[in-house]
């Protein structure tokens, strides 16, 4: 008995005994599945759609409507750049750096520049640490701003989308001028920046700051107070203070529960200590917070490159004394900063060769995505929550499969 028509629909032709209804109904069953609602299925988001924010799979299981598990399913992307970077000189890993976190690439090169530096004994002049700040803190609004961008989008908010992105054009255009690329920028070499800012570059900067506020009233105005974006975000995904410590989440996300911890303040590197800023923090850790401490840190990073701007010697290398042919005494060497969504560590360890030995990278992308399985199970969230959360965590899959 066919139960199709002659269009390839469903036919349901009246049953004359109990067998036939018997036999239909199965039939029906094995080509519908099982539509018991009091039963889980597994829902694969990704590892092509366009909210997991790269190639990233996660495998839901569902009851209803309702996530009731997580499974994490990475590798789609991996390019095995820490292994790549023992074929390459010790300058050349650089532009590798810069495809990690392809939203950070500047602070990416400024993580791997101090542990080869710590190596090398090499000490950065005063004024080539001021242009990595000034880079640096560029870099991290430009973070942000996608990081801000794409979670509104995710809420369907397509207008913010284009007012953040409007602001990283003119980023962008900053980065260019100095580096000659508006992404992956290798910007940074070893013992310094390759030179100092070139003519008319700071007063395009200036400039750029003194219309930056009126770029943050617009988001706060279309997102900020937006009940449908507070009311999808409010109470979700929550990442408290004692889940970060278990695995081991720290920048944005610590901050955002509550843990006024950045080491820009608590452990300075660079020149950072000369510089007076804020550390926002939230209260819970929801989605919520952490989109608005990443918000408040964007003001706080431009506070940051003004005073530099102001207190950047005039004068001077910006670059240490590095021979061209770079070969590092054997040793190893660890260095960490304050990266885009997170901290950044490169631990690097020389054999007295001209190549690395090893490079292993502390990806705070990961970190994250550790997280997500005991978020859902912590969580009573549907499947829109878990967008809402995934997107807030802020992970970028080029650091995840490094």
């Amino acid at each position: 008995m066919s139960i199709y028509d002659k269009q390839g629909r469903y036919e349901t032709p009246e049953a004359q005994t109990l067998e036939e209804l018997q036999a239909q109904q199965e039939a029906l069953a094995h080509l519908e599945g099982n539509n018991d609602p009091s039963q889980p299925y597994v829902v694969n988001m990704g590892p092509q759609h366009p909210s997991t924010h790269g190639v990233f799979r996660a495998r839901l299981t569902m009851n209803g409507e309702k996530v009731v598990a997580c499974e994490n399913v990475c590798g789609y992307l991996h390019r095995g750049i820490e292994k790549l970077c023992e074929d390459k000189t010790w300058s050349q890993v650089i532009p590798y750096t810069d495809r990690l976190d392809y939203l950070s690439p500047i602070l990416n090169e400024w993580g791997y520049c101090m542990a080869v530096e710590e190596l090398l004994g090499v000490e950065v002049p005063e004024r080539g640490e001021y242009v990595r700040v000034i880079l640096g803190e560029l870099q991290r609004i430009c973070h942000h701003l996608v990081y801000l961008a794409s979670m509104a989008l995710d809420f369907n908010g397509y207008t913010a989308w284009m007012y953040m992105f409007r602001e990283r054009e003119k980023i962008f255009d900053i980065l260019e001028a100095y580096s000659g690329s508006r992404m992956n920028n290798n910007a940074l070499r070893i013992g310094g920046a390759p030179t100092p800012l070139p003519e008319g570059l700071e007063a395009k900067i200036i400039k750029w700051l003194d219309e930056f506020p009126e770029a943050m009233r617009d988001f706060e105005n279309v997102v900020n107070g937006n009940e449908i974006f507070i009311a999808r975000a409010k109470d979700v995904g929550i990442i408290d203070a004692e889940m970060c410590k278990n695995y081991g989440i720290y920048g944005a996300n610590l901050r955002a529960a509550g843990v006024k911890l950045d080491l820009r303040k608590d452990k300075p590197y660079s020149v950072y200590d000369r510089f007076d800023f804020e550390v926002p923090v939230g209260k819970q850790g929801d989605s919520l917070d952490r989109y608005l401490v990443r918000h408040e840190e964007m003001a706080e990073s431009a506070k940051i490159i003004r005073q530099a701007l102001e207190q950047m010697p005039k004068e001077g290398p910006t670059m240490g004394k590095v021979p061209k042919m770079i070969k590092v005494p054997a040793g190893s060497a660890y260095a960490q900063i304050e990266g885009g969504m997170g901290w950044l560590g490169y631990y690097v360890v020389s054999d007295g060769g001209m190549k690395p030995y090893r490079v292993r990278i502390h990806a705070p992308s990961m970190m994250s995505v550790f997280a997500l399985p005991d978020l859902v199970a912590e969580s009573d969230m549907f499947m829109q929550d878990f967008v809402a959360a995934l997107a807030s965590v802020d992970i970028v899959l080029g650091e995840v499969d490094r």
